[in-house]
């Protein structure tokens, strides 16, 4: 069976039976979708795959301090800089 390592809701490594559904960049601490065409342009080029990292799911991405991608999740990342303005004031 093959086991593939995502991030846990307390930012470390573990290894799963299942693909996360959801991909990031431990960096830049950015989750988004697998598919979002900022980080396959990343990719492409090699510049992203250093940092790559894997969530099982959203709120787990959430968990771990990661933002939403402000390209593949605009929603997700306009309630986040709301919250995040808010919190300054």
């Amino acid at each position: 069976m093959k086991h593939y390592k995502l991030i846990g809701v307390d930012g470390k490594e573990y290894s799963a039976d299942s693909p996360g559904t959801i991909g990031g960049h431990r960096k830049l601490k950015i989750y988004g979708r697998l598919d979002c065409p900022s980080a396959l342009r990343h990719i492409t080029k090699g510049e992203y795959v250093k940092y790559r990292v894997f969530f099982a799911d959203e709120e787990t991405a959430i968990a771990a301090g990661y933002r939403p991608c402000g390209i593949c999740m605009k929603e997700e990342y306009r309630k986040w800089k709301k919250k995040q303005n808010s919190l300054k004031e």
